[in-house]
């Protein structure tokens, strides 16, 4: 059956009055806005800015391993690195003094007791702290601070007798105390290390942080 011609008529002005209105109600935010680009061909694209991603992949276990021993080495070294400084400089005092002495071997001997009492006071209960690993970093820090290997130092300050006693004991806890630092081959990663403190004067700070 056909429309009459006049409900037809309705029905398409109401199509075209509800447009009309929709159209009146758009606001700025009913409109998103795109950055474009206009390639080659003369098309329009739009562009969007998506948000960056970052994604990381496991490291390899040989990467992973070295990565581990180095932050430990690290560790180590600026930990034991300012006791060393230390050392070196009671040291080179010690010498001087022991040179105003001369050969009375009473006044020695009660003056480097003085010294030993003084630096257990100070220092016995933080070095006993400290690990085995801490323990062999130290020995090959001082003997690049002093240019004397830790056995050197003890027979000189101690005797023979002591030194061997010390000996015997550091090898039991696989360190050396006659073993010589090598910064160009076997102690490389621990010269690296001091290097990056000594540039940051990182051990300055430690230094007087110890002397309050």
């Amino acid at each position: 059956m056909a429309w009459p011609l006049h409900k037809i008529w309705f029905i398409a002005g109401l199509f075209v009055l509800a447009t009309g209105v929709a159209r009146a109600q758009q606001g700025s935010s009913d409109t998103i806005r795109l950055g474009g680009i206009v390639s080659e061909d003369g098309d329009t694209l739009a562009m969007i800015f998506l948000p960056e991603i970052t994604k990381k992949d496991r490291m390899p276990r040989r990467l992973a391993r070295r990565m581990a021993h180095w932050n430990k080495l690290r560790h180590n070294v600026y930990m034991v690195y300012p006791y060393a400084v230390i050392a070196a400089e009671i040291l080179k005092d010690v010498d001087k003094n022991l040179e105003l002495i001369g050969d009375d071997k009473a006044a020695r001997k009660k003056y480097l007791k003085s010294i030993e009492k003084q630096l257990n006071q100070r220092f016995k209960g933080e070095l006993e702290n400290l690990t085995i690993s801490q323990g062999q970093v130290l020995v090959k820090l001082i003997n690049r601070q002093t240019g004397k290997n830790c056995f050197s130092i003890i027979q000189e300050l101690k005797g023979g007798f002591s030194a061997v006693v010390w000996q015997s004991v550091a090898l039991l806890f696989s360190n050396n105390l006659k073993k010589e630092y090598d910064p160009a081959d076997r102690d490389r990663d621990i010269e690296a290390i001091v290097q990056e403190i000594e540039t940051r004067a990182y051990y300055q700070y430690r230094y007087r942080q110890q002397g309050k």
